[in-house]
């Protein structure tokens, strides 16, 4: 068989009217259209569906079926209805968000404040490198992505929200520590521990250095921030993260920022999505969402931000 909506919705209608002419009313067609339609769903089902008495329209067993089901595909319908437009008003739907690992030290605090304004929403989170993450944009595997400046040949769009402070750390005991205003040349002489070679907090720190005409020593690699954390604080050497990451072990005096002229390295945060791509509802709020209150929200506090304005 192939039976259209059109014609359950006219069979159901000529059964609730009772007449073909009440319910050409209804659905705002001919009578002989409504007529037309309904020959053609018996052709299809291949049985008789209804006898006409009269003005009285008697169903027979297999139109008792049929209309049981139309009335079962109708309140469907309706269902379908109503969530495509809880949809539209972002009630409830499904997120997929992939983010830079660094990023993930803020992400869950800004979907959790998404979430209480749309209780019903969905997040798949997934935490990856640059390289997977534009192959998850390109692979339409992911709706948005929250990552660091992608490379301009990337295909995608990418929108800036939030501000991302590289800065310097130290162990406590480090004699550079509780400096006023130290010298970028006086860290050419220091040794620095470092994520690997294409990291972007590492390239950033890199051009920095060498814009300054300074040499960045990197003594020893790490293949994550929190490594590079811990060899600070064993006093292995300086690091260079995000102020994102540092909000624990600064608040436990476990790591100390340093304070450097020409520092900290102001990058940005950006929410990145494949170009032509067609946001969803959700997707379109969290990216509004991103752009006007993750600044409020997720904005890391310089722990020596006050002591040089005092």
């Amino acid at each position: 068989m192939h039976l259209t909506l059109r014609q359950l919705q006219i069979f159901e209608a000529v059964v609730r009217q009772q007449s073909f002419t009440r319910a050409a009313d209804v659905l705002h067609l001919t009578q002989p259209a409504v007529s037309m339609q309904m020959r053609q769903l018996e052709e299809q089902v291949g049985l008789p569906l209804y006898e006409q008495v009269g003005k009285q329209i008697h169903l027979t067993d297999a139109g008792r079926e049929l209309h049981r089901h139309a009335t079962l595909i109708s309140a469907r319908l309706l269902d379908l209805q109503a969530a495509m437009e809880a949809f539209r008003g972002v009630q409830r739907g499904e997120l997929d968000l992939t983010v830079a690992s660094t990023a993930n030290y803020f992400a869950p605090k800004l979907i959790a404040a998404f979430c209480s304004l749309h209780a019903q929403v969905k997040v798949r989170l997934q935490v990856s490198n640059q390289e997977q993450i534009l192959d998850a944009l390109a692979s339409t595997n992911t709706d948005l992505a929250i990552m660091g400046q992608p490379p301009a040949q990337a295909d995608v769009v990418a929108r800036p929200f939030l501000d991302n402070p590289l800065v310097v750390i130290a162990a406590p005991t480090h004699p550079l520590a509780g400096r006023k205003r130290v010298a970028l040349s006086t860290l050419g002489k220091e040794t620095f521990i470092t994520r690997e070679p294409g990291s972007g907090t590492r390239n950033a720190a890199e051009r920095h250095f060498s814009r300054h005409g300074i040499e960045f020593h990197s003594a020893m690699e790490m293949s994550s921030n929190e490594a590079i954390k811990q060899a600070v604080e064993a006093g292995l050497g300086l690091g260079i993260l995000s102020l994102h990451t540092l909000e624990l072990e600064l608040a436990m005096r476990r790591l100390v920022t340093l304070d450097v002229e020409h520092f900290p390295i102001m990058r940005q945060w950006f929410v990145v999505y494949r170009k032509g791509k067609r946001l969803s509802a959700v997707a379109q709020a969290y990216l509004e969402f991103l752009t006007q209150q993750a600044r409020a929200l997720a904005s890391p506090k310089d722990p020596l931000a006050d002591a040089r304005a005092a």
